[in-house]
């Protein structure tokens, strides 16, 4: 929010410089992101007097004025205003003046005339919003002064946090100065000078939901005119941020920045009369199919949830969010009916997000308003309006809630503030350090209950009146609800750079193991493999979840829920792209291929490590997986090699590469022929036991044209992990080395082409006996002399005894045995 400062120094005093408030404030919280000089770009802008206004003899609509600066010739000046005269005290852009918006002034001609600089109107200069007319400035104003000395100001653009609503006006920002200072705050008038009838016999009020609507102050004022606020209030207007529009409106706007309460004003003429001649308002709930044209003149259909400011006819306004064009304040308008009501937060951010309407006066509302400011604000707005535009204040208000509550008290311990603070601050420091930010305190009473915390579940414990302090918390202070609040408010006050760092009174342990480190152990493993880790929104389109599902999902290890479920969606997402988590990775991953080779790129190796999410009934679920794809050449082409594209091979060798970086031992793989979004005879499933499950494959054609993959062939996996959301690397046991050497033994076994290579390690290790050590597969071959529907699998045995040193025969005999089992078990044969 912006702030001129001299709008402020009404309410406080200010002794510091600009930049010296600026630094107090961002340390009491109130960040200060800018410091703005408001009339820095008025360059040779002074005061001047006009001595003489005559017309122009070749030109109707202007005229020739002569103006002094205060010293040296009087400047010859031709002007198209007619607003001016002899004696008034005008700006004036001298030759080689700069205005707003880089606007350059120079000697010119106009119609046969020179004009030695220009007259400025406020709107030319951003100082008030009339375009038509000079600006005329009082009579006093000191001649030939820099216009910037007069009324330029220094404007803090505030960054007031979300739990500070009380904040986002001139009266919250003057508590936050006093309460750095020591200053007092001072409040502007705000009783009106009332007469005529009273309120009574003018208008009336009912609200029909007091849930959403709590309190409703109206006022009301007669024989009003309409016109421009004065220049003094529109230069403030601007400065703030805000365009002024008229007397009225002004103040309505005037009122909310100065007090942070939002008002609207009607036109009476606009609200239904009953037959005694009172307005009727009534505040509840839109009706189904009800229309309303809001004050941007859009006509909107309103929901049933819709909190309505309404008379016997219709909806005049959305409660809180914007006014009806109905009974829109204009220049016809002669009563005005004040609205200054307290509504419900939650409703009105929900309705300015369903309608997508967001205004200054919705931002406070949403933030909760102080119970007693709609009497406040009703008084101060009335009392402008009859100052500014004139008119009559009928006496008294109609209010349908009038006692305000008292003080809310929180109980806190002032030993406990020292502990969460670090800190040894007296009592009566503490008592000192409240006051200034008006929390008063006082001894508890007998069995004071302390409140610890609020969310999930409200945490009170009851203390002993002498551990103990009330604090009555003012009403403009919304924020402050439990012990913590008031240890943060006192750090706040009393200065966060004035507490010592220390070290905490807990011991640390002398070592924590890494909740991640297997999570680190595989990004690490794949980055080293050339591959690059991404990270993509877990929201997706419905698309997605359509597209990529698994028939059989990877099921989960280590105790993680399994997979499985309906979609989750998002009850009010920004987007249908962004609108159903996902289940798994293989779309988000598909996405990212699709976008990169869209971009030119031809070799793509990407990895993430996320999760998946579905629900059973309303009982969701997630759980943590890798997932990685690859596209392009595995090895690009060189002198002594053609480039060599990703194959079901490599996605193997991923998979195998993380198990032996996670020490997961007896990988079992067999073919995947079930699953519709990968293509038959080129996937795989891989089974680790209770530390390891994936699926890895080519994506089928259908879904890589669906999806835009402009590539023959795109390698995916997904794999559940033991450790991947939460874990730690196995101990490392080394043994002692063997004192017996080991032997190894090539075996090439020729079987049926449809027999998995994972079926003949099998029946090896079945007959292989306890001297078989370790089994590889190093070579497959297809083609003469064996038969079409025949390959050759070559195994590097290795044999080993632990007592002594193996013998050919020993080795033969072994080798013998797993030849005859692999005839028996698999038909198969040895290769000669």
């Amino acid at each position: 929010m912006r702030f001129p400062l001299s709008w402020l120094r009404e309410y406080v005093d200010v002794e510091l410089t600009p930049d010296q408030l600026a630094e107090r404030l961002t340390l009491l919280g109130m960040e200060v992101q800018r410091v703005e000089r408001w009339g820095e770009d008025w360059r040779n802008v002074v005061v001047g007097e006009l001595l003489t206004v005559a017309p122009h003899p070749r030109a109707d609509r202007l005229s020739l004025t002569t103006v002094t600066t205060g010293s040296g010739e009087p400047l010859s000046i031709v002007c198209g205003a007619t607003n001016i005269a002899a004696g008034q005290r005008v700006p004036v852009a001298l030759p080689g003046a700069i205005l707003p918006g880089d606007r350059r002034i120079d000697r010119t001609e106009k119609m046969g005339v020179v004009s030695n600089g220009m007259l400025c109107s406020g709107d030319e200069l951003r100082l008030t919003a009339d375009g038509e007319g000079i600006l005329i400035l009082p009579p006093d104003a000191p001649l030939g002064r820099p216009l910037a000395e007069l009324y330029g100001d220094v404007i803090l653009d505030v960054d007031v946090k979300p739990n500070r609503g009380d904040a986002l006006s001139l009266i919250g920002l003057a508590r936050e100065v006093a309460a750095a200072t020591g200053a007092t705050v001072r409040w502007p008038p705000l009783e009106p000078e009332e007469g005529g009838d009273p309120i009574d016999r003018l208008l009336t009020v009912e609200v029909k939901d007091p849930d959403l609507a709590p309190r409703f102050v109206g006022r009301r004022v007669s024989g009003v005119r309409v016109g421009p606020a004065p220049d003094r209030v529109q230069m403030r207007l601007l400065a703030a941020g805000m365009r002024p529009v008229s007397n009225v409106v002004d103040a309505t706007n005037y009122v909310m920045l100065e007090l942070g309460k939002p008002i609207h004003a009607f036109d009476a003429a606009g609200i239904a009369r009953a037959k005694d001649g009172r307005a009727g308002i009534i505040v509840r709930r839109a009706k189904k199919g009800e229309r309303l044209e809001t004050l941007d003149h859009v006509e909107r259909t309103l929901d049933p949830d819709t909190l309505l400011i309404a008379d016997a006819k219709g909806p005049l306004a959305m409660a809180g969010i914007m006014g009806g064009a109905s009974s829109e304040v204009g220049e016809s308008t002669t009563d005005v009916v004040i609205e200054s009501a307290i509504f419900d937060p939650v409703t009105i951010r929900r309705t300015g997000q369903r309608y997508g309407l967001r205004s200054e006066a919705s931002l406070r509302f949403e933030k909760g308003q102080e119970f007693a400011m709609a009497r406040v604000g009703a008084d101060r707005t009335a009392r402008l309006i009859h100052e500014w535009a004139g008119g009559t204040v009928a006496r008294g208000r109609v209010d349908t809630n009038p006692s305000e509550p008292p003080d809310r008290v929180v109980a806190f311990r002032p030993a406990r503030v020292n502990r969460l603070l670090g800190t040894e601050l007296a009592i009566d420091e503490q008592r000192s350090v409240l006051a200034r930010v008006g929390v008063r305190t006082e001894a508890a009473a007998p069995g004071e209950v302390v409140t610890v915390a609020l969310d999930p579940k409200p945490i009170r414990i009851e203390v002993a009146p002498d551990e103990a302090l009330s604090a009555l918390i003012p009403s403009w202070r919304r924020d402050i609800a439990i012990e913590a609040d008031i240890a943060e408010e006192v750090a706040r006050v009393r200065g966060y750079e004035r507490i010592d760092g220390i070290l905490p009174h807990t011991p640390m342990p002398p070592f924590r193991p890494n909740p991640v480190e297997a999570r680190n152990a595989v990004r690490e493993a794949l980055v080293g493999a050339g591959l690059t880790e991404v990270v993509t929104p877990a929201l997706v389109s419905p698309r997605h979840v359509e597209t990529f599902v698994l028939r059989k999902p990877v099921r989960s290890v280590g105790g993680e829920p399994q997979p499985g479920g309906d979609p989750i969606g998002v009850t009010n997402p920004l987007s249908r792209d962004r609108s159903v988590l996902r289940r798994n990775l293989l779309g988000s991953l598909a996405d990212v291929v699709a976008t990169n080779l869209r971009h030119g790129a031809s070799s793509i190796a990407v990895f993430e490590v996320g999760k998946g999410y579905a629900q059973r009934g309303r009982q969701p679920a997630e759980w943590w997986r890798l997932g990685f794809a690859a596209t392009g050449a595995a090895e690009t082409p060189a002198w002594n090699r053609p480039a060599r594209p990703f194959d079901l091979d490599d996605a193997k060798a991923l998979v195998e590469l993380v198990a032996r970086r996670l020490r997961i031992e007896g990988l079992r793989w067999s073919a995947e022929t079930d699953e519709s979004i990968l293509h038959p005879g080129r996937s795989a499933r891989v089974d680790g036991g209770e530390r390891l499950a994936g699926i890895v494959g080519e994506l089928h054609p259908d879904v890589l044209e669906a999806w835009d993959l402009r590539a023959e062939r795109v390698l995916v996996g997904e794999l559940a992990i033991e450790g991947l959301g939460g874990g730690q690397l196995p101990e490392v046991k080394t043994i002692a080395p063997d004192r017996f050497p080991a032997v190894e033994r090539d075996l090439a076994v020729v079987l049926s082409d449809d027999r998995p290579a994972a079926a003949v390690v099998d029946v090896i290790r079945k007959h292989g006996g306890e001297l078989l050590r370790g089994v590889a597969l190093f070579d497959v071959y297809r083609g003469a002399p064996l038969r079409p529907d025949e390959k050759s699998l070559a195994h590097r045995l290795t044999f080993q005894a632990g007592d002594r040193t193996l013998t050919e025969a020993d080795v033969d005999a072994a080798t013998s045995a797993i030849a005859r089992g692999l005839e028996r078990d698999l038909g198969a044969r040895l290769r000669g």
